[in-house]
Formats: structure tokens, C-alpha cells, sequence
């Protein structure tokens, strides 16, 4: 793969093997067979077509097999003949006509894709593929949720000191701001999982006129929503041109573009996290962090995985903003752009397996967050107003501006002004005990409710 364009089939090509069975020629070709065969099973079952015969369990067999023998040897036949027709689809006709030949279902040679238009067959086929790419890619997705999880209640009582505007802030835990993203990344996952993938098997424009001028007594409308959701599994949409809008397809991109944008946040946390000595990563033998520098050990995988996901979603979000938009009932703009699914689910495969890889070497640090909590007391100031006003203290927000704003504040300084406040005993002596490190409200326990 040295000569290969793009780094999926080239440096990445061993992170991305399991979408070849998914989004490569071989794997459209694949479904449109799949799609083609399921058809005509289904017009052979239909008794109101009698020209059609009912299979025998041979027959039934020996057509199905077609679909489950189907390798990249076979695929490259109806590239053949595609050379010839310089039309796919009809490729595929052909290449199942001759698959029949000299067998006992020749005589059903001219049903095979019957009343079809070329984008029946493809729709049905690009959805089977989102299909079989969202089985590949939720598991790696899954993963990452998991390992986030795992962190979070590993960490979910280690204070760190927060930066709102890069700037010190009340403190948090490790454990909870890790969770936030696993949260966040959950919610988009299910989302992904509630979208229905759509298909149509309804002629040219949409409303099964072919169909009806052959046999006008068949309930068109059931016969192929059994084919498209009890044997492909897929959601029947009636509502199309000749083409299925496509508007599934762009809600599905958006919703993998947004799980990679949380990820993309994630990472880049964690990378200033990494520069902060907040974390450090666990060195591999061997491995080199910098060419020149022999000290380093770059977080390269978080900064590998950001650059995936911003390709993925430049992928995604022209994906999402091109294909439900077509002339008329239909135009082929989205039939070359539909062939860059994979490019889209590749980069998020490589970008998911990095932040995987990068997770399994950090190592926390707890020696650095103490020290910057314990050098950053101006935060108390936060509590301490709040406890003034309860106590009707006039001014405390103003006082405390004046105390810590720019000023060099430790422990010693928060002491003396709490000592000399007007406050109930019980309120003053919980100031007085209280810490940056303490001072991180119910952070552990929002942890413990991560789905």
C-alpha cells in the first residue's frame, strides 16, 4: 500500500480493514446483488404473478447461496461486464442472468430486476452499507464511552483545579469532568441508534408505475415493504422521487460529525491536560516522542485522533448538506459523492482507535494537581462571598475583588480574613477548614450517576 493517495488504504489501511467488507466496490456490489436476489425471491412468492414461478426449496437455496458466495472474484466479473454497459446496475443484472444460465431458473431470467430502477437497487444498497458500517463502527465508539466511565469512577474524587477562560476557577474532580464526556458522547450514540435507515423499491419516480402496468391486481406497497424491512431489515419510505431523499442519511451524518466533535473536544482536554503535568503517558520501548528532544513523550494519539475527526466531518458535512438536495426527481450528483461514505467512517475509525490507544498510556499525576490547587487560594474567594451574603454582609463579592484580584493570596491570607468576619461559628469554621482541594461541592457524586 506504499503507493497508495490516501492514508486509509495506505499508513492507516490495518485500522480500517473491517470497513473494506462495508464501503468498498466489492462491498456495493455485494448489496446490490443481495437487494437484487431479495427481489426476485419475493416477486416468485407473489401468487397474483403467476409468470413468476413459486421457487422450490432448491431454487430458493441456490439464489441465496449467489449472495453468500459472492467474493471480490465475482465482483470483478461484473466489473467486466461493466466495461461493456458502462452502466453499474445493469452490470449486475446481467452478471445474475448468467449466474441462472443453464440452470432451472433461467426461465426467471427476465425478472430479475423487474420494474426497477437503477436507484431501487442503490438506495436499498447504500443503506445495507450504513447498515453494516454502523455495526463496525459503534463498537470502537462503545469503547471509548467505556474507558472514559472507567476513568471517571477511577478518578472520580481526585481534585483538580478547574480554568474557565484558562483562568483558576472553583476546583472539580478528574473523575467528573471525564464523565461529562462519556455523558455527552452516550447521548449522541443513542441518537445514532434511533435513526431509522430508509429504502424504496418503488420505479423510476416513485409510485410503482411499471409495476402496475404489468399486474395492476398486486399490492405493490406490501409486497416491497416486506422485501425492504423483513428481508433487508431497513424502514420503507414511500414519500420519493425516483430517488429516496436521502434526509436519513444527512440526520445520520450529522449525528456521527457531532459524537466526533465531543471527541475532538475531549481530546484537545486532554492534550492541555497532558502539557499541564495534570497527566502523564506511559512510555513504550522503542518509541521516540521527538527527534531531537529525548526528554518528550508527545501526545501524539489525542493530536492523531483530532485530525481524524476534523477529516471525518468535512466528509460528514458535505454528506449531510449535498445529498438531500437532487433536481427535479433526481440528478447523479449524489451517486459519486455516496461513494465517499467510507472516507467519512474511515478517518472516525482511525481517530477512534488513537484516542483508545492514547487512553490506555495516560498515567495521572496527583503530585502536580495538588500543587496547583494549593497555589491557587484566590479561589476560596468564591465560597467565602457566597457565606457573606448569606449573612447579610454588606458588599462581599466587592471586598473579596479587592482582597484577591492580582494579589499574591495563600492559605495564611484566607485564614485572617475569615477569622475577622462577623459569622456564625458554624459557617466560619467551615470556611476555615475548607480547601482548594476539598472545595469541589458533589462532583463524586454526579460520577455515580453516569449511565
Amino acid at each position: 500500500m506504499i503507493t497508495a493517495i490516501s492514508p486509509i488504504d495506505g499508513r492507516y489501511a490495518s485500522k480500517v480493514g473491517e470497513l473494506t467488507e462495508c464501503f468498498s466496490e466489492y462491498a456495493l456490489l455485494k448489496n446490490r446483488v443481495k437487494v437484487e436476489i431479495a427481489w426476485l425471491i419475493a416477486l416468485c412468492a407473489e401468487p397474483a404473478i403467476p409468470e413468476c414461478r413459486t421457487l422450490t426449496a432448491d431454487e430458493d437455496q441456490t439464489l441465496r447461496q449467489i449472495v453468500t458466495d459472492f467474493t471480490p472474484i465475482e465482483a470483478e466479473k461484473i466489473k467486466k461486464i461493466e466495461v461493456v454497459t458502462n452502466h453499474d446496475v445493469k452490470a449486475v443484472e446481467y452478471y445474475l442472468k448468467e449466474k441462472i444460465t443453464g440452470t432451472t431458473l433461467e426461465n426467471l431470467s427476465e425478472f430479475i430486476h423487474f420494474a426497477c430502477t437503477s436507484e431501487d437497487i442503490n438506495n436499498l444498497s447504500h443503506a445495507l452499507m450504513l447498515k453494516d458500517g454502523l455495526t463496525a463502527l459503534m463498537p470502537p465508539q462503545q469503547q471509548i464511552i467505556v474507558e472514559l466511565s472507567k476513568l471517571a469512577k477511577e478518578f472520580q474524587d481526585v481534585p483538580m483545579l478547574a480554568r474557565t477562560h484558562g483562568q483558576t476557577a472553583s476546583p472539580t474532580t478528574i473523575g467528573k469532568e471525564l464523565a461529562v464526556f462519556a455523558q455527552r458522547l452516550q447521548k449522541q450514540s443513542n441518537k445514532i441508534v434511533s435513526i431509522e435507515l430508509l429504502g424504496k423499491l418503488n420505479g423510476a419516480v416513485g409510485h410503482f408505475n411499471a409495476h402496475l402496468s404489468a399486474y395492476p391486481e398486486v399490492d405493490w406497497i406490501a409486497l416491497t415493504k416486506d422485501v425492504i424491512e423483513t428481508e433487508l431489515g431497513l424502514t420503507q419510505n414511500l414519500f420519493t422521487t425516483q430517488i429516496e431523499p436521502h434526509d436519513y442519511m444527512s440526520e445520520l451524518f450529522d449525528t456521527l460529525a457531532r459524537w466526533n466533535t465531543i471527541l475532538l473536544d475531549f481530546n484537545r482536554d486532554i492534550w492541555t491536560y497532558i502539557s499541564m503535568g495534570y497527566f502523564g503517558q506511559k512510555t513504550v520501548k522503542g518509541e521516540v516522542g521527538s527527534s531531537t528532544m529525548p526528554h518528550k513523550v508527545n501526545p501524539i494519539d489525542f493530536e492523531n485522533s483530532e485530525g481524524n475527526c476534523g477529516l471525518a466531518n468535512a466528509i460528514y458535512n458535505h454528506l449531510s448538506t449535498k445529498l438531500p438536495i437532487s433536481r427535479l426527481q433526481r440528478d447523479l450528483t449524489d451517486s459519486t459523492v455516496l461513494r465517499n461514505m467510507g472516507v467519512g467512517f474511515g478517518y472516525s475509525m482511525i481517530a477512534y482507535k488513537s484516542t483508545l490507544k492514547g487512553l490506555g498510556k495516560l498515567k495521572l499525576n496527583q503530585q502536580n494537581l495538588a500543587k496547583d490547587l494549593d497555589n491557587a487560594w484566590e479561589i476560596m474567594a468564591e465560597p467565602i462571598q457566597t457565606v457573606m451574603r448569606k449573612a447579610g454582609i454588606e458588599k462581599p463579592y466587592e471586598k473579596l475583588k479587592e482582597l484577591t484580584r492580582g494579589q499574591t493570596i495563600d492559605q495564611k491570607t484566607i485564614k485572617t480574613f475569615v477569622e475577622g468576619l462577623d459569622l456564625e461559628p458554624a459557617d466560619k469554621q467551615r470556611l476555615l477548614d475548607m480547601t482548594p482541594a476539598s472545595y469541589t461541592g458533589i462532583a463524586d457524586k454526579i460520577v455515580d450517576l453516569l449511565d
